[in-house]
């Protein structure tokens, strides 16, 4: 309720009231998609685990390396104005970054050896620094109501994970 008062010219006060029935309710806070997306931003959501093929560190220089990690959609409740708020969370892009300068951006999160999803080709020997960042989007509710999309989205950098990029020299076996 508001209490109102005037001030006349004459320096008098006068007492206007209030501006709202008594038996007014005030209306109950509302949970917004932009509130929703700043408790996003403080939840620790998890980094994706980068996978390279060939395993163990090394690749070859003119050599398709693969990419991958798995990651899935995940769900998490928070309290937002007194109310429970229920997020579900996925991974809506991935951003490779491959340690030579070069990075790309897909939807997708890669696969394992054969289906070659996301690759890169080394053209020069050295060590490289290689990681993933994922972009998480969310949907949320209110206790049991519908479902809303949240306005915007939050991006967990990955570690970076070394890779020595080598040449090799073709040599016969006989048999």
């Amino acid at each position: 309720m508001v209490y109102t008062s005037y001030v006349l010219e004459s320096g008098e006060i006068v007492e206007g009231g209030t501006n709202c029935p008594e038996d007014a309710v005030a209306a109950p806070p509302v949970v917004t998609p932009g509130l929703v997306l700043r408790a996003l931003r403080r939840i620790p959501l998890p980094a994706s685990e980068l996978v390279v093929q060939p395993p163990g560190g090394r690749t070859l220089v003119n050599f398709e390396t693969n990419f991958y990690t798995e990651r899935g959609e995940l769900t998490r409740v928070v309290r937002l104005l007194g109310r429970r708020v229920e997020l579900r969370i996925w991974p809506e892009s991935f951003t490779w970054r491959y340690g030579d300068g070069a990075s790309e951006r897909t939807s997708s999160a890669g696969s394992p050896y054969p289906d070659l999803e996301i690759t890169h080709r080394y053209l020069a020997k050295g060590r490289v620094a290689v990681s993933v960042d994922t972009t998480y989007a969310a949907d949320f509710r209110v206790g049991a109501g519908a479902w809303r999309g949240v306005d915007g989205t939050v991006t967990i950098p990955g570690a970076a994970e070394g890779l020595r990029v080598v040449t090799a020299r073709p040599v016969l076996v006989g048999g």
